[in-house]
């Protein structure tokens, strides 16, 4: 099948665009290859160091500079569900690494904090930014220059964006990206969402809450909803840097840790000594972040992918933006209904057909690239499996040619819809994006006076206090990246709601983030500039007339121009937002970091490359 205009065409100014970053990116990648086993560089005392506490074998393998070294990059903590089950992954991966003839080191763990614990809480106001520290910290673990390979264990929402960011900034080396699955099915989404906006009415205590919600998270593994944890999934699947349908493979289980002894004895192969040399940074191209763009469509995923694979591009030398998104958007058919979008979770989705189904039927209509570097090889056909046992090992079989539930699962010439439900709005208030996917379509479209909020309490106080049953836009403004870190808020869709579902026309505009839970209620999000980098946002007044519409891509404040140029932002004390709970240590975080629409990354593009006067060559 021939690829479609469409994604020809934005893979093309993808490229075009990104062509100076990318060829400076590619050039010192080269440049980092080329040096041959990397500790052989390292001093006697240097390396020394480095298998110090190594067993016997393992050291001799080390000293001889011919066996690989892979690195062990962890983000496991046990307060996470979705990352405790990697506390056993390390002995898993050093056996299956020595039994394949090399050497796993750990060589760092990274931060793993939970939005599902810090939402609305101040917490929130670290959790963008934990992204870019997990990068760091990447760099950390391999900036000993011991390694030839590296496994990244991560899962949860920033986490693996980070990883992989700070993988590519070591892009020489190949990665395989190991997963830990989610949790097996508990409370029904429906009925979660039925008791959570009971008790935002006051109907059910306390009590009664925490019982139902621990009844939805009981267990180890991810969260069930497809939010931005199974997202990233799915993009490291399509983007070809996990074993094939590993992605939604429950913990402890035999098949999970075979397919953990498969990655890391992939791993070994990949080495720049090895038979199949794959440095990471060739894998994630143009092409590749287009496929997964294309499968954050095709599957309803995460809005905060619209920040993370813009930082993810831009690691790799790459700019893409929220047109592509957008255009992309609009012929990428939504083939799959998993919660915020439908009732089924990710289990039912995996049982389905899952992420090798999705990719096989995108690439049979032309929409994803096959001719792609992946961990296995030169095509994405070969991640169109899915994984079962054979003994003790992992075999993969062809994906089902049908879909195994076609209410969660459909084929692309037959899909829920027509587009994948992401859309760029524009206006006076500046650019934002929507997820309409599961937002009913007499919802789409809000025209109401807007109410102005400089912070999530304010619009809660409101709501308790009975002052929002009436239409109107929440307008909340200072929730970017410079005002607080770009907190989700996704602790007001249960108030949003009810009001929605009482017949009151409501929506949420903000230059914060939603999550990738958002659902119901229309919610343009990310808008920018945020206030704090000159935007228009702040000059909203209560009873200004606000129109979102979802479906002509419209975000819009009914203002007279006259009055517009009038108004100056309001001066607002956002001191609480810089102490507290550590947000002291991110102000430099805060000062320097991107807009929304360039990733509200804290790094820059790669430094272009220069000649020098003195040799004319380039460096």
């Amino acid at each position: 099948m021939a690829i479609h205009a469409t994604v020809a065409g934005v893979t093309s100014r993808i490229a075009e665009r990104s062509r100076p970053y990318r060829q400076a990116y590619l050039h010192r990648l080269d440049a980092a290859g080329s040096r041959g086993v990397h500790r052989g560089a390292l001093s006697c005392t240097n390396l020394a160091h480095g298998f110090a506490a190594f067993p016997t074998n393992d050291k001799l393998l080390l000293k001889q500079d011919r066996s690989p070294s892979v690195a062990i990059v962890s983000a496991y903590n046990d307060m996470l569900s979705a990352h405790q089950p990697f506390e056993r992954f390390p002995k898993i991966i050093k056996d299956a690494v020595r039994a394949a003839g090399g050497v796993a080191q750990f060589a760092g763990g990274t931060p793993a904090m939970c939005d599902g614990i810090t939402q609305g809480q101040t917490g929130m106001e670290l959790s963008l930014f934990s992204r870019d520290t997990i990068a760091m910290a990447t760099a950390v673990a391999l900036s000993h220059n011991m390694f030839d390979a590296a496994l990244y264990l991560g899962i949860c929402d920033k986490i693996v964006p980070g990883l992989l960011i700070g993988a590519l900034h070591f892009g020489h080396l190949p990665a395989v990206f190991v997963p830990a699955g989610p949790m097996t099915s508990g409370m029904s989404n429906s009925e979660k969402v039925r008791i959570r906006q009971l008790y935002a009415e006051g109907k059910l205590s306390r009590a009664d809450l925490l019982e139902a919600e621990s009844k939805s998270y009981h267990d180890a593994g991810t969260c069930t909803f497809y939010g931005t944890a199974n997202s990233n999934q799915m993009l490291m699947e399509a983007m070809g840097l996990h074993m094939p349908g590993s992605a939604f493979v429950t913990p402890n289980t035999p098949l999970r840790d075979a397919l953990t002894v498969a990655a890391a004895r992939q791993s070994v192969q990949l080495v720049a000594h090895g038979s199949q040399y794959t440095p990471v940074g060739r894998v994630v191209d143009e092409k590749a972040i287009v496929n997964a763009i294309v499968a954050l469509l095709a599957t309803g995923g995460s809005t905060n992918h619209t920040l993370h694979l813009v930082a993810i591009a831009k690691a790799a030398g790459m700019v893409i933006n929220w047109d592509d998104f957008s255009d992309l958007s609009a012929v990428i058919p939504s083939i799959t209904r998993i919660y915020p979008n439908g009732a089924a979770d990710v289990n039912h989705f995996h049982a389905a057909g899952g992420t090798g189904f999705v990719i096989r039927e995108l690439l049979d209509a032309g929409l994803m690239h096959d001719d792609v570097l992946t961990i296995l090889g030169n095509s994405l056909r070969a991640h169109c499996t899915q994984p079962t046992l054979d003994g003790d090992k992992v075999k993969w079989l062809d994906t089902p040619a049908i879909s195994g539930d076609d209410t969660v699962l459909r084929a692309a010439a037959n899909p829920f819809a027509p587009d994948g439900g992401l859309k760029l709005l524009s206006g006076n208030l500046g650019r934002a994006v929507i997820k309409i996917s599961a937002v009913k379509h007499e919802h789409r479209r809000v025209h109401a006076p807007a109410l102005v909020f400089h912070s999530q309490q304010a619009f809660m106080a409101a709501f308790k206090a009975g002052q929002l049953d009436r239409d109107f836009v929440a307008v909340l403004s200072f929730q970017g990246p410079r005002a607080n870190g770009m907190p989700e808020l996704h602790a007001l869709t249960p108030a949003l709601g009810i009001l929605q579902d009482k017949g009151r026309h409501v929506a949420l505009v903000t230059d914060g983030r939603m999550s990738g839970a958002s659902g119901k209620v229309p919610a343009a999000i990310h808008v920018t500039p945020e206030v704090l980098a000159g935007g228009p946002f702040g000059l909203v007044r209560d009873g200004d007339m606000i129109l979102l519409d979802g479906e002509a891509g419209i975000l819009q404040a009914e203002v007279p121009d006259a009055e517009w140029k009038r108004r100056q932002t309001e001066a607002i004390d956002l001191s609480e937002n810089q102490v507290g709970m550590g947000r002291e240590l991110f102000a430099l975080f805060r000062n320097a970091v991107s807009t929304a629409e360039e990733g509200a990354t804290t790094f820059d593009l790669p430094p272009l490359l220069k000649k020098s006067v003195e040799t004319k060559e380039t460096v």
